[in-house]
């Protein structure tokens, strides 16, 4: 018996990086796994592949986060093909970054829309969902910026400090109803995104960080692991920074 056994997981923008990387682990611990992602190219096939060599329900939807009518579509969608709803996290996400005096009108939209307005509309519609079953985990990614901020990234940042205000205010709403909701703040992760800096930015990143290294993905899918189970039955309204105390 796994962690998740039994139980089944929506992760938003799952088809590569820290969202296949928990898709993956929880599958490893039993969960059947609904992923999205905005279209599901070979990235997503793979990912599906891998996820359903663990023996396991799995799934991948396209569907834009970011538009309110395609989530409650997709969730109902999923509801049909897998019976419940018990994890969501809340992962799909983008970065336009860019300096506040520079920074266009599009670029604070999208990054908002993606970043913030997606955790809205999958909570949105999977509440119903848990609260008929009185039970639910849910996980918003946010990130360490959404705590401390960062220059030239002012959009980001402020998205991912609504996730952090979101995740609160939800633990507050449906606790009683058996819901609970925490947010994941990772630092710097090593992922395809990232490891496309240079090897000078990177040491100059990893001085930062007590740990001197980077994390993984795999680092953040653990602690989403802790938070979807009942290990963590008591534990909901927490931001969680995974980041080698980069940000004490």
């Amino acid at each position: 018996m796994g962690l998740l056994t039994g139980k089944t997981a929506i992760i938003t923008g799952a088809a590569r990086g820290i969202g296949k990387a928990i898709a993956l682990k929880f599958a490893a611990e039993g969960a059947n796994i609904a992923f999205t992602d905005l279209v599901i190219d070979e990235n997503g096939q793979q990912t599906e592949s891998e996820i359903a060599a663990l023996g396991v329900k799995v799934k991948g939807y396209a569907s834009n986060a970011a538009n309110f009518e395609e989530t409650e579509k997709v969730v109902n969608q999923i509801k049909e093909d897998f019976g419940s709803v018990d994890i969501l996290v809340n992962n799909a996400g983008i970065t336009k970054d860019g300096l506040m005096m520079r920074m266009s009108e599009a670029q604070w939209d999208a990054v908002i829309a993606v970043n913030l307005k997606s955790a809205f509309n999958f909570i949105h519609a999977c509440t119903p969902i848990m609260m008929r079953q009185k039970s639910g985990s849910i996980i918003n990614m946010a990130s360490v910026v959404g705590v401390h901020g960062n220059a030239g990234q002012c959009n980001y940042s402020a998205s991912k400090a609504g996730m952090i205000g979101l995740a609160k205010s939800i633990a507050q709403e449906l606790g009683s109803r058996g819901i609970r909701a925490n947010a994941i703040a990772p630092g710097f992760i090593i992922t395809d995104m990232t490891a496309k800096l240079s090897d000078e930015v990177k040491a100059e990143w990893c001085k930062k960080i007590p740990l001197r290294r980077g994390g993984t993905p795999e680092d953040v899918a653990n602690i989403a692991t802790f938070l979807a189970s009942d290990m963590s039955s008591y534990v909901s309204g927490q931001v969680i920074q995974v980041d080698g105390g980069m940000n004490m």
